[in-house]
């Protein structure tokens, strides 16, 4: 048994999560492949396996919203240079410099979350909420994490294509990849599925069965959301991350691959690509020994990704570290070590 072996199992036992999924691959070759646990901390529920659904929480905006835009942009219908201008109208003064390249890197000086449900009678209302909040900083001038960023981005995405994000990210990524089991929406008109993992028993708007997003303002936009909404298994995201570690094919060109994993934030702490979180040369949830040009994401759930595009060596983590509660911090750490064990141990195989 390898290390990363043992603490993956050391984080069920400490009550890290309920069930998880894990992988680490090698462009198209799997160096392990683990899971754990049950979907939830009944020991009568359902095991998990390689097809367990998980919430995937933040990581929706690269298998959902950024891969919708970097196929539009190679089939030029967007441009990196496109302002909010050019698709709303009654743009306020401050936000009319605001560009795509500005909402991928989380540079737009838009607020990290604004409670949509709280702010809006209906989802038609969140675009021009988000529009009418104030700037946290001046465009360009800072790095802020924004969910409402990516939520205008998969408004101007629907927007220019007249089609939801569920039906595109289905289309570009998900069926060309055989991600047979990846979506928005997984249970139809929001019934719950004991089959997926459980996330948190009761989020701040309500309560979240399996199969509901956990994410409060994705569950307000009906499911479908730039910020969140995918949900997906440990063997589709092994499809997703062999793609990337083979320089984006058959998805996208490997130039668009590489300008999309440039540290766009080299002077702050936030190391942002388009899309992507980097890895250095701040400190990150990469842990310490993945070097300076790894990318992936995280989300809120427990799930993360990473890859190492020199080698080709990816990471996959699926946990619900939320269930029953969100205020269980030990992933954290727990993937800081499973991030370092995992290189040791994998990056010369």
């Amino acid at each position: 048994m390898g290390q990363t072996q043992n603490i993956f199992r050391q984080g069920f036992e400490d009550h890290v999560y309920s069930g998880a999924a894990i992988a680490v691959g090698k462009k198209d070759r799997i160096l392990y492949k683990e899971t754990i646990g049950n979907v939830s901390y009944d020991p009568s529920s359902a095991p998990v396996d390689a097809d367990t659904l998980f919430d995937m929480a933040s990581v929706s905006k690269i298998l959902g919203t950024t891969f919708c835009a970097f196929h539009m942009i190679e089939e030029g219908t967007l441009s990196l240079l496109d302002a909010l201008t050019d698709f709303f109208d009654d743009v306020p003064e401050d936000k009319k410099g605001i560009t795509i390249r500005h909402l991928m890197t989380h540079t737009s000086g838009l607020p990290a979350e604004i409670f949509l449900w709280k702010e809006c009678k209906t989802p038609e209302e969140a675009v021009q909420t988000i529009l009418h909040a104030p700037l946290v900083y001046e465009t360009g001038k800072g790095v802020t994490y924004s969910c409402m960023g990516y939520i205008l981005l998969g408004k101007i995405i629907e927007k220019i294509t007249g089609e939801g994000l569920d039906v595109l990210s289905k289309r570009w990524t998900f069926e060309p990849l055989e991600m047979r089991k990846t979506g928005y929406r997984p249970v139809d008109q929001f019934a719950p599925d004991e089959t997926i993992c459980f996330t948190e028993t009761q989020s701040l708007n309500g309560p979240t069965p399996p199969g509901i997003v956990h994410d409060e303002n994705a569950r307000f936009l009906n499911g479908v959301s730039g910020n969140a909404g995918v949900f997906s298994s440990l063997n589709d995201m092994i499809r997703f991350c062999r793609m990337l570690s083979m320089d984006g094919y058959p998805l996208i060109t490997k130039r668009l691959l590489d300008l999309a994993t440039i540290n766009y934030t080299p002077d702050t702490d936030e190391n942002r690509g388009l899309g992507f979180q980097m890895s250095g040369p701040e400190p990150t949830f990469f842990g310490d020994l993945f070097g300076d040009r790894g990318f992936g994401h995280t989300g809120f759930t427990g799930t993360s990704f990473t890859v190492d595009p020199e080698s080709g060596l990816y990471i996959i983590l699926l946990t619900n570290r939320v269930h029953p509660t969100r205020a269980n911090g030990k992933l954290t750490r727990l993937r800081h070590l499973i991030q370092n064990a995992a290189m040791a141990e994998f990056l010369e195989m």
